[in-house]
């Protein structure tokens, strides 16, 4: 009887198991689905004209009749002289220097937080924390009287000196340091006569690689989204980034019936 009751009750356990799996992967795809969506409907609406974004004889989620994805491309290539690809380099130029630079401020800060022992240390870290509150918006108009004062203005300079801090990188480079980076392998460096520099890359900076890429990527990813601080900065076409740019041919299709419609 009792053998009886414990395969009953195994049986049962694999059952359960077996139906979680099922609930599992209908949830995945059901997401899937969810964030593929946009995905197929960029790839259908590239190939429509004007109209067929808007008036298509198979809906929205479907091709239509006729097929324009080169005319697009070819349109896309040549309007106003391709200042669409000079967007996407400028765009790729503020993320991955602003990226670079930003996670090089990011790692000696943090490292010298963790690290090092000098006067008012806790309350400049205190600064950086307060730093965090403060939205990022919120501090473009005094970037902009910034560097307007020191004539900076509608120059590249404008978007990446101030992409260059990063307050919560950091601060995530600094817990990391804490908490992986032991102080007595480097006083153990230090005694066997090498120099802070030699410490911190050969003995620091290979511990510390994951959260460099950590830092790296967020960086990346917050200076190509970057929007208000260029859009306020910039008033040059050709400094333009991506975000900024296709805002404003957005605008200028929303303008009414006589403004040119490039919507395609």
């Amino acid at each position: 009887m009792s053998a009886t009751r414990t395969s009953g009750v195994r049986r049962s356990a694999k059952r359960i198991q077996g139906n979680t799996s099922v609930f599992v992967y209908v949830v995945l795809i059901l997401a899937m689905v969810y964030f593929l969506l946009p995905v197929w409907w960029l790839i259908v609406a590239s190939t429509k004209s004007n109209s067929g974004l808007f008036f298509g004889a198979h809906g929205s989620m479907w091709f239509d009749k006729d097929f324009d994805l080169w005319k697009n491309i070819s349109q896309l290539t040549t309007y106003q002289d391709g200042i669409y690809w000079r967007w996407i380099f400028n765009s790729f130029l503020y993320a991955l220097v602003g990226g670079f630079g930003a996670t090089v401020v990011a790692v000696m800060a943090g490292y010298g937080f963790s690290k090092f022992r000098f006067r008012g240390r806790n309350l400049y870290f205190n600064i950086v924390l307060g730093a965090l509150m403060i939205p990022s918006t919120a501090l473009v108009i005094p970037t902009f009287l910034l560097m307007s004062d020191i004539g900076m203005t509608n120059t590249i300079w404008a978007v990446l000196l101030p992409s260059l801090l990063n307050p919560m990188g950091v601060y995530l480079m600094r817990i990391y340091c804490m908490q992986s980076l032991p102080d007595e392998m480097i006083e153990a460096a230090r005694v066997d006569g090498a120099g802070e520099l030699r410490t911190f890359t050969q003995v620091s900076l290979p511990i510390m690689t994951p959260a460099i890429t950590t830092v790296f990527l967020l960086s990346v990813v917050g200076a190509w989204n970057n929007f208000f601080l260029p859009q306020v900065v910039l008033t040059n076409p050709k400094l333009f980034p991506i975000t900024v740019g296709l805002t404003q041919w957005q605008t200028k299709s929303q303008a009414g019936a006589a403004s040119e419609q490039i919507w395609n």
